[in-house]
């Protein structure tokens, strides 16, 4: 049943009703469609636009809607259109023309930015929650790898040692940017825009105020206009999501390449990896694959939603439908994401003398040499020059830096002396880089103290 049909002589045609409903996508938001009729309801009462006795009708009534729903007695129906109308159809069934006052002074404009709004502000809620999980991962495998040494990579080559816990505080700092990121997205999100009617308000006298603390939001929109038009905040938590899988998969990139057998830095466990129909020896990082590879279905998410809305006039417009499907699919993806990103990491084993081997191949400690020089009075830049030539020597004769002899030392530079080897063992480039944010163990016990810090902030 259509709820807006006396202008029209004919009916809809059914591929134009077809193309146009958006039930079968934004009935996800039925609860929230309900909560803010609920909302409004009590204010008409209250503002007594309706009686008492039909605020009250109404919102026991969408109680019962939603009771039923939830228990699958309820069927939306195509011919609604939408979750909005959905709701009202069923009401009116229930109650008659008591259900018809719900709609007073509200449009679907100002009504579907309630619910999209409302939607996202609980969504956004539910990741921070999943983020806060990875990060309690995170925080487990860098205080059990503390003195697990591994090579750091600039370019993808070796170059200077650092611990696995370093590396893992690192993804600590960029997961709780996101969470902080979406904290203060939610900021903008948690404004309620119903009474902006189609664009235009209302003359009625609604407290829209009453309607917003019944709600939980934090204010109002001050323009009507702007409050049925304006769908910034579904960009911008777009953006938000969208750099949450770049980060995943900048590090299921990483964790792929130290899951081959060239690295061999970790072995995925068996529960998150797959095999070969043809190869038998294969067990395949495909958890991390996916991830990596659904990153760029939510980047086309965000950039589906910047494309609807970059031409678009003032207020409401059809176009703005397409909002919805791109950022339920961004959601979607991500909280699918991060559960079972998490579940692989916290099931992978770590290989820790393969990661010690690695850090001490490369040269990873010529920088500390160059460092033991400027403490012996030589400048920087000439201590780098000297061990440079100090590198290319040790790499025509196959040798490391620590396997060459004081008098090879002396030949290249009579100012080295036997405390070199002391200067340039990998445990020592570790330990003496205590600076905050270093990868000494002393530093990384400070970001590991933050970090726990930050996992008990309510957001």
């Amino acid at each position: 049943m259509k709820l807006w049909g006396g202008r029209f002589e004919k009916g809809t045609d059914e591929l134009v009703n077809d193309f146009n409903l958006s039930i079968r996508f934004d009935k996800r938001m039925y609860k929230q469609d309900i909560k803010g009729s609920t909302a409004h309801a009590k204010m008409l009462g209250k503002c007594g636009v309706i009686t008492e006795e039909e605020s009250s009708l109404i919102v026991k009534t969408l109680a019962e809607i939603l009771a039923e729903i939830e228990n699958g007695t309820a069927q939306f129906m195509i011919d609604a259109e939408d979750i909005h109308m959905n709701i009202e159809t069923m009401l009116i069934a229930k109650i008659g023309d008591t259900g018809k006052k719900l709609h007073t002074g509200r449009s679907r404009n100002d009504q579907v930015a309630l619910d999209i709004r409302m939607y996202l502000r609980d969504e956004t809620d539910e990741i921070i929650k999943m983020l806060k999980d990875l990060l309690r991962v995170l925080i487990n495998i860098a205080k059990d790898n503390l003195d697990t040494i591994m090579p750091g990579y600039t370019h993808l080559q070796k170059a200077q040692p650092i611990t696995l816990a370093h590396h893992m505080c690192a993804y600590t700092q960029m997961f709780e940017r996101d969470i902080m990121r979406l904290a203060d997205c939610r900021k903008r999100i948690n404004i309620m825009p119903l009474g902006s009617g189609a664009l235009a308000a209302t003359t009625y006298p609604f407290d829209r105020e009453f309607v917003a603390r019944e709600l939980g939001f934090d204010g109002i929109t001050y323009n009507s206009l702007d409050g049925v038009s304006d769908r910034d905040f579904v960009i911008e938590m777009s953006g938000a999501l969208s750099i949450i899988m770049m980060h995943l998969s900048r590090f299921c990139e990483e964790l792929i390449l130290w899951n081959t057998n060239e690295f061999s830095f970790v072995e995925m466990d068996d529960s998150c990896s797959t095999g070969s129909s043809i190869m038998p020896q294969k067990k395949n990082p495909d958890v991390a694959e996916l991830i990596r590879g659904k990153a760029g279905r939510v980047y086309g998410s965000l950039m589906t939603v910047l494309t609807v809305m970059k031409g678009i006039p003032l207020a409401y417009n059809k176009d703005m439908q397409e909002d919805k499907e791109c950022i339920f699919d961004a959601v979607d993806t991500v909280k699918l994401c991060i559960p079972v990103f998490a579940k692989m990491l916290d099931t992978m084993k770590f290989n820790k003398d393969v990661m010690y081997k690695g850090a001490g191949e490369g040269f990873t400690n010529a920088t500390d040499a160059a460092d033991y020089l400027v403490r012996k009075n030589i400048p920087f830049r000439k201590a780098h020059e000297i061990v440079g030539k100090t590198v290319l020597y040790a790499t025509k004769h196959g040798k490391a830096l620590s396997e060459l002899t004081l008098d090879e030392y002396k030949a290249i530079c009579p100012e080295i002396d036997g405390d070199i080897y002391d200067a340039i063992d990998l445990k020592t480039c570790v330990e003496g880089r205590k600076i905050i944010g270093g990868p000494a163990k002393e530093a990384v016990l400070k970001t590991i103290e933050k970090d726990i810090s930050f996992l008990e902030k309510e957001f």
